[in-house]
């Protein structure tokens, strides 16, 4: 949920809220899957977000029920970016809702998450979003929490996500320097900054760094290992010896890499999630930095774009050890029951990474791009 960061409505002017999601095709064929899914998301609306404004004094319309006339992309932008609070359903990732609830972060405005379970898009999992199932009794849960969430909101305020609040943390900055100049003093002196925003961003990338050496660590661990056991069926091959002695030594195997390759899988879902907690910050740092002149920024912005660099290069050097790691992993299910454990881990692990490594190459790219850039 975001807090605005534009005045507050005064009690006596009506709130309005704009809800983006999936709608459908209210003309398509009954059983169809767009057919469905507009009865669905009509269901959600009429029976669970518009009683839940209701009850607030919030009116409540999506982009089907907006009535004047007019371009519908323009008329949906706005509503996006003006209206006093947005409620989201993020289920499935629908590629219009997330640029919509892109452009609505970065106003800072409120905003609520909601998304069927089990559909929640990976790369916002770490914003709070209120779940819901199909069935009625838990519709009329998810009604009371957006309830519940508004109630807070309104009377506390919303939180700000990153976007918003290292945009705030520039504009502060900006109105501390005009005040300096003119020998006043800032409303919040202690609210955080532009720089505070990146060292606690850097802090994130530095945590992300560990976490990859220690995924290294594991797969020497493991491949070391797993030279011994080669090693030690190869010899008893070579002896003749029984099912039950190799199999005694694969039970050995498994047990000596169970510890490593579950290690392996806790520490690649952490590095996901700090991921996702620092995607929206760290593209909307790199955002700011691309409209600071190259010859205004100061030695901390080099250092973290730099740190992008180095690590995306330390996680790429890492993704080859991984895809290695994932045929072979495959290849120890068939061995044993024993392996059954250690080799999902290891493919849990290795998909996960995967996963995060390849979206983190985006922040590479254009902090490469900004190194690169010519002084104005």
């Amino acid at each position: 949920m975001i807090a605005s960061l534009a005045p507050a409505k005064t009690p006596d002017q009506p709130r309005r809220c704009f809800v983006i999601g999936p709608i459908g095709d209210p003309y398509a064929s009954n059983g169809s899957p767009e057919r469905e899914a507009y009865e669905h998301h009509l269901e959600i609306f009429e029976q669970v977000i518009v009683p839940a404004c209701e009850k607030h004094g919030i009116i409540a319309v999506r982009a089907d029920g907006i009535a004047h006339a007019g371009d519908i992309n323009d008329q949906i932008c706005r509503h996006v970016i003006d209206s006093d609070l947005v409620i989201a359903d993020v289920s499935g990732g629908n590629p219009n809702v997330m640029y919509e609830l892109g452009l609505r972060h970065i106003t800072g405005k409120p905003t609520v998450h909601i998304g069927e379970a089990g559909k929640l898009p990976f790369d916002i999992a770490s914003i709070r979003t209120i779940r819901y199932q199909r069935a009625r009794s838990h519709l009329a849960g998810a009604r009371k929490e957006i309830e519940s969430a508004l109630e807070v909101g309104l009377r506390d305020g919303f939180e700000l996500l990153t976007p918003a609040r290292v945009l705030r943390g520039l504009l502060q900055n900006v109105e501390g320097l005009s005040s300096s100049a003119e020998g006043g003093k800032t409303e919040d002196e202690d609210s955080p900054g532009l720089l505070d925003d990146f060292a606690a961003i850097e802090d994130g990338l530095e945590e992300m760094t560990a976490d990859v050496g220690t995924i290294v660590k594991m797969i020497e661990t493991i491949g070391a290992l797993t030279e011994q056991t080669n090693t030690e069926m190869l010899d008893l091959s070579q002896a003749n010896a029984p099912a039950s002695a190799r199999l005694a030594a694969v039970a050995r195997y498994a047990k000596s890499i169970s510890s490593p390759a579950q290690e392996m899988n806790l520490v690649a879902g952490t590095f996901a999630e700090r991921m996702v907690t620092l995607d929206s910050g760290v593209r909307a740092a790199l955002g700011l930095i691309e409209v600071t002149p190259t010859d205004e920024r100061d030695e901390g912005t080099e250092e973290f774009l730099g740190q992008l660099m180095a690590l995306d290069e330390t996680a790429q050097e890492s993704l080859g050890q991984l895809g290695s790691f994932a045929t072979s992993a495959g290849g120890l299910v068939r061995l044993s029951r024993h392996l059954h454990k250690p080799a999902k881990d290891i493919s849990a692990a290795v998909k996960v990474m995967t996963s995060a490594i390849t979206s983190m190459g985006d922040w590479a790219s254009r902090a490469r791009a900004l190194a690169q850039r010519p002084t104005t």
